[in-house]
């Protein structure tokens, strides 16, 4: 049955496959484009066949990440971003502000990251979130921020909690909580409360003791002014 289809069915596939591929050629109603889809499905059909059960091992999983390393994805981002709200709440301090600094991100861009202004603008509302709320509205253009998340180096208090409420952030990451103030979880839960008709999904103590030191740092350095 040679027809001279050798240069679609080599030798080496074996007699059977040979028959069934010719057989299939030879139907009247094997158009060119029926025929090369058969072929072909028959060809992976056959490799399969040759190369028997597949395994998965570990060491091709793309990503994989090294053995002894527990951490995820996405604890190295929230770290990252925190440091970009460190680098806010410092640069606050450097001009007499309580050091606080928010960062917001929208699918991994940055958005807005600002530090208290309070003093600055001499608003009693210019809180780190509030400010950093308000930049990110002006430039995606919507009051409501779904789907963005917050980073704050120190738990909002009840007027930030609130807001990040009405903006309907996605989620919220904080570095220290506020023992005294903390309207997250320290002393009120405004963000995941049920009363509420949104919740906020919540993750505390991303690089809680550099934005605690930081807080320290400050509040020691004024006492020392004053006691001075």
């Amino acid at each position: 049955m040679d027809i001279g289809l050798e240069w679609i069915v080599p030798p080496e596939w074996g007699a059977e496959l040979r028959k069934l591929i010719i057989a299939q050629t030879l139907r009247p109603s094997a158009y060119l484009s029926g025929l090369c889809v058969e072929i072909a499905l028959l060809t992976q059909r056959y490799a399969e066949i040759r190369r028997g059960p597949q395994r998965n091992p570990a060491s091709l999983t793309l990503f994989q990440r090294a053995p002894y390393s527990g951490r995820s994805l996405e604890s190295e981002l929230d770290e990252q971003w925190m440091r970009q709200a460190l680098v806010a709440a410092r640069e606050a301090q450097a001009i007499g502000e309580v050091p606080i600094g928010v960062c917001i991100v929208s699918e991994n861009q940055l958005v807005a990251v600002c530090g208290n202004r309070t003093r600055t603008d001499c608003d009693p509302t210019a809180h780190a979130e509030i400010v950093a709320l308000r930049e990110a509205a002006r430039k995606l253009g919507n009051y409501r921020l779904t789907g963005v998340d917050v980073y704050s180096t120190i738990e909002p208090c009840a007027m930030c909690a609130g807001a990040l409420i009405q903006a309907r952030v996605r989620r919220l990451i904080y570095g220290a909580p506020d023992e005294r103030a903390g309207a997250v979880i320290s002393r009120f839960r405004i963000c995941d409360t049920d009363f509420l008709n949104h919740r906020i999904e919540i993750s505390a103590g991303v690089l809680e003791a550099e934005c605690r030191a930081l807080m320290q740092e400050f509040f020691q350095t004024r006492r020392g002014r004053i006691v001075d």
